[in-house]
């Protein structure tokens, strides 16, 4: 069985993100990596070139600036690196989000397990959000508690889904770009957590990442209207809990650069009296009821 991995990335050291990390979690794990590369003026580049890497498989890309509805350009990317994978799975990591050393052996049985069961088609990852600092994480339904980080590669047509949070299964390529819904995959919960480090970065920093990625959703009158002059406030949030687990060994150097102090303040929460209530049921139920899925879950 081959594994194939894939992701991609963009000026990664211009919005500080961890995207060195991020390959070299996936390294151990597959027998290729296919890194997309857009057109950057920051290094990235150059950077996932000098790790030398056999495994590593760079194609380089321009992004279309143009795909400014509901952030295209991010599927597009991820279906180009997904286009070039040969092996009978794929996982796929953005660049943002770190696996830890710990769990790789885990992982690799998780996938020959699901190998053999023909009723499995992925694998299904619970996330850490990290949010302001590296002991800080938001686990409120304005995030994904799981999504789809690893699928069989060899049935059916399997596509990047709407913005590239998560994947689906179609027809064929036309049904796919004629705007199909495609079908959810099947998967099973493997357990192993992503760490995921978006909103991880000095407040100056997030401010300039967070301003240039809403054009890829937004026109340019809601981002000038939406721009502020202050830096991005990690207080402005529903909820965030204490996180001391320790983090994937490929982040060491990221953390101990940390230049930014964030002091969390629940006292400034901002979360609605709706969500509130679907919060404290939540934590009775054990489930996050009502909440969009973006897969078939057939077995935790």
């Amino acid at each position: 069985m081959k594994i194939s991995g894939f992701t991609y990335v963009r000026n990664g050291f211009r919005y500080g993100y961890p995207f060195i990390p991020s390959i070299c979690s996936l390294l151990p794990l597959v027998d290729e990596l296919i890194v997309v590369v857009g057109d950057s003026e920051d290094g990235t580049r150059d950077a996932v070139a000098a790790l030398n890497e056999p495994k590593i498989r760079i194609i380089d890309t321009i992004w279309d600036e143009a795909l400014r509805e509901n952030g295209k350009v991010f599927a597009q990317q991820s279906n180009l690196g997904l286009d070039q994978v040969s092996g009978d799975w794929a996982i796929h990591l953005q660049v943002d989000e770190v696996l830890h050393e710990q769990d790789h052996a885990r992982l690799l049985q998780q996938i020959k397990h699901a190998d053999q069961d023909p009723a499995v088609e992925g694998l299904l990852f619970p996330f850490y959000h990290f949010w302001g600092d590296f002991n800080h994480i938001r686990n409120t339904r304005k995030t994904h508690p799981f999504e789809i980080r690893a699928f069989k590669n060899t049935g059916g047509y399997i596509r990047s889904y709407k913005d590239s949070q998560g994947f689906r299964k179609y027809p064929s390529q036309a049904a796919y770009e004629q705007g199909a819904e495609g079908e959810k995959l099947r998967v099973v919960n493997c357990g192993v957590p992503v760490f995921h480090y978006s909103y991880s970065r000095n407040p100056s920093l997030m401010k300039k990442k967070a301003e240039y990625f809403s054009r890829f959703w937004h026109d340019d009158a809601w981002v000038a209207r939406h721009s502020k002059e202050t830096p991005f406030d990690f207080n402005e949030v529903d909820r965030l809990e204490y996180f001391d687990k320790p983090h994937p060994v490929y982040m060491k150097e990221v953390i101990a650069a940390k230049d930014w102090t964030f002091q969390y303040d629940p006292s400034r929460s901002n979360m609605s009296f709706k969500d509130r209530i679907m919060f404290v049921l939540n934590r009775w139920t054990g489930k996050r009821l009502f909440e969009f899925e973006n897969y078939k879950l057939i077995r935790n």
